[in-house]
């Protein structure tokens, strides 16, 4: 069985592989869209929710969300959902690291 980071480590591969994102395709959500969608991937059957004046996870059905920002698939089980959001926390740390050390300069 892998650890949660492997599982993570192992979406962001995919989502760069097979999907495409990469980090220009990332740093186009400048706008803190990733981590919303994580966030409203990760209280996903949960009694939580995720509140967002600006309306980027404000989609009830956060699969739906995912398709709303160009994004596809099934609504997966609990673990590859939180798998999902976590790789997806980590595109936008690497996006946000990206952005200091580019004002930096």
């Amino acid at each position: 069985m892998k650890t949660g980071i492997e599982l993570i480590a192992a979406e962001r591969t995919r989502q760069i592989e097979e999907e495409g994102w990469s980090p220009g395709h990332d740093d186009q959500h400048q706008y803190g869209d990733l981590a919303v969608i994580a966030a409203t991937l990760a209280c996903d059957g949960t009694d939580a929710n995720v509140e967002d004046p600006l309306e980027r996870g404000s989609d009830s059905d956060p699969w739906g969300l995912l398709k709303k920002h160009g994004l596809h698939g099934t609504k997966p089980n609990r673990i590859r959902a939180l798998a999902i959001a976590g790789a997806l926390i980590a595109a936008e740390l690497d996006r946000e690291q990206r952005l200091i050390a580019k004002c930096s300069k």
